[in-house]
């Protein structure tokens, strides 16, 4: 959440999906994590994340699946990547 201009302690017991994602994508968002629970991982999903100042960044996020030493899953990890000047250095070189 460091990209997003948070500290732990401030999104720790918040909702990823209510709270810092835009309306539109919460769903798609939400898909990806779920499926990533079912091992379903998930590489290079881009999307917009609001940030603490307000503004919105590109993320390019992967979601992989974790397992404990029975080979249950016990979670998600997701990494995300601030993609926001790369896009839009695309953007000016084909305008």
């Amino acid at each position: 959440m460091r990209l997003m201009g948070y500290t732990t302690e401030e999104v720790m017991g918040h909702s990823l999906l209510q709270e810092f994602i835009t309306d539109g994508l919460q769903t798609a968002v939400q898909a990806v994590l779920v499926g990533a629970l079912r091992v379903e991982d998930t590489a290079n999903f881009e999307f917009p994340l609001i940030t603490k100042a307000g503004t919105h960044i590109e993320v390019l996020l992967n979601a992989t699946t974790q397992h404990d030493d029975q080979g249950k899953v016990s979670g998600v990890v997701g990494i995300g990547q601030d993609i926001t000047a790369h896009l839009a250095q695309e953007r000016d070189s084909t305008s």
